[in-house]
C-alpha cells in the first residue's frame, strides 16, 4: 500500500490561552492549624502563600467551560471548528465517559474527537505535543488542550505533606496551524522505578467488596516530598536542555520559562542548572495559585502574559513533571496578543 501526498506541510502553534481560578482564595493561615504548621514554614518550603479552592458544588467541568470559552474566543474561532479535545487531568471523578466528552457536550463541540490523558503534572505538556503532531499531520486543524484539576476533592486537609500544596483551577489552549514553527519537538518519558513516589490511595477497588470509606479511607494524594524534590531537581534540568537543543535554539533565545508549579525551590534550581539568563522571565504562579497539577502550566502561562504583555509571540520553555514519575518539555512560541 502506498500513501499519497503523505507530506507534512503544515506547522503548528499555540493560538490562545484561557484560564479559570475559583474565586475562593485560601491563605496559609486557614490551613496551618489543622497540620500544626506555620505560614513561614510553608512559604520557605514551597513558596506558596495562598491557593484557589473550588466550591463544593463547582465541578471540574464547570471550571473547564470557563477557561475553554476564553481560549476559544481569544483564538478567534468557533466551537464548531474544534476537531479534537485533549483533556489532561487526574481528578475527574469518573472512569468513563471521559472528561473530554463531557466538556465537548457542555460547549457544543458535538462531533470532536475527545479523550483524556492521565499524566498528572506532565499531562498538559503531553497534550501540547500530541496536539502539535495532530495539526502538523493534518489529523486535526484546531485542537483544544485542557489541563484541569479539582484536587481539593482528593487532598486530606490534615496531611502535613500535602494539605498546603494542592489546589484547583483549569487552563486551556487552542493549538492550530501556523506559517512558521511554533511548537518544538517534545522531549518526554518516564522514570517508572520511582512511580510510587506520588500516589492516589486507596484504590477504588478497595470498595468493590463492600468496604466503606470508614474502613479504608477516601482516596487522597500522597507523596514522598523529598524523594520527588530530589528527582525533579536533578533529572529535569537535562530534559529542559534537550528541549531547547531540539528546538534549534540556545537559552539566550528564550524569553520565558514556564515550568510545572510544584515548588518554588525546584523552579529556582532548574533556572540555575539550565543556565538561563536573567533576561528570561520565570513563571512563579505557585505563590498565589498553589500546585494545580496538569493545570499549572497553562494557568502560569496566562498569568505571565497578563503581567508581561511583551511576551506574546516570544519563545518559552515548558516543562511538566509529576506522578508516574513522568515528564515532558517543549519550546513553544507563546500565543499572540488577542485582538
Amino acid at each position: 500500500m502506498t500513501l499519497i501526498n503523505n507530506q507534512i506541510t503544515q506547522n503548528s502553534r499555540i493560538l490562545s490561552v484561557g484560564a479559570y481560578r475559583p474565586p475562593r482564595v485560601v491563605p496559609n493561615s486557614d490551613i496551618v492549624e489543622l497540620i500544626e504548621s506555620t505560614d513561614e514554614w510553608i512559604q520557605q518550603r514551597t513558596g506558596i502563600a495562598s491557593r484557589h479552592i473550588a466550591a463544593p458544588d463547582q465541578s471540574l467541568i464547570d471550571m473547564s467551560v470557563e477557561a475553554t470559552t476564553i481560549a476559544i474566543a481569544r483564538a478567534g474561532i468557533s466551537v464548531e471548528q474544534i476537531d479534537t479535545i485533549i483533556f489532561a487531568t487526574i481528578s475527574y471523578p469518573f472512569q468513563a465517559p471521559s472528561a473530554a466528552t463531557e466538556l465537548a457536550a457542555r460547549i457544543g463541540a458535538n462531533s470532536a474527537a475527545a479523550f483524556d490523558i492521565s499524566a498528572a503534572c506532565a499531562g498538559f505538556s503531553y497534550g501540547v505535543g500530541m496536539a502539535s503532531d495532530f495539526v502538523r499531520n493534518k489529523s486535526a486543524r484546531y485542537v483544544l488542550v485542557v489541563g484541569g484539576e479539582k484536587l481539593s476533592d482528593f487532598t486530606d486537609p490534615t496531611d502535613r505533606a500535602t494539605a498546603f500544596i494542592f489546589a484547583d483551577g483549569v487552563g486551556a489552549v487552542i493549538v492550530g496551524p501556523s506559517e512558521s514553527v511554533g511548537i518544538g519537538p517534545t522531549i518526554w518519558g518516564s522514570d517508572v522505578q520511582n512511580r510510587d513516589a506520588i500516589t492516589l490511595e486507596p484504590s477504588f477497588l478497595e470498595f468493590k467488596n463492600g468496604k466503606s470509606v470508614a474502613d479504608v479511607g477516601w482516596p487522597n494524594i500522597a507523596q514522598e516530598g523529598q524523594r520527588v524534590f530530589r528527582w525533579a531537581v536533578y533529572e529535569m534540568a537535562p530534559v529542559g536542555r534537550q528541549a531547547i537543543e531540539a528546538a534549534g535554539i540556545t537559552p539566550s533565545d528564550l524569553a520565558a520559562f514556564i515550568p510545572h508549579q510544584a515548588n518554588e525551590r525546584i523552579i529556582d534550581s532548574l533556572v540555575k542548572s539550565m543556565g538561563l539568563p536573567e533576561s528570561v522571565e520565570v513563571a512563579r504562579d505557585i505563590r498565589t495559585t498553589g500546585n494545580t497539577s496538569s493545570a499549572s502550566i497553562p494557568l502560569a502561562m496566562d498569568r505571565l502574559l497578563e503581567e508581561h504583555p511583551n511576551l506574546h509571540g516570544k519563545n518559552a520553555l515548558l516543562i511538566g513533571f509529576g506522578a508516574g514519575l513522568v515528564f515532558a518539555a517543549q519550546v513553544v512560541e507563546l500565543p499572540p496578543k488577542p485582538q
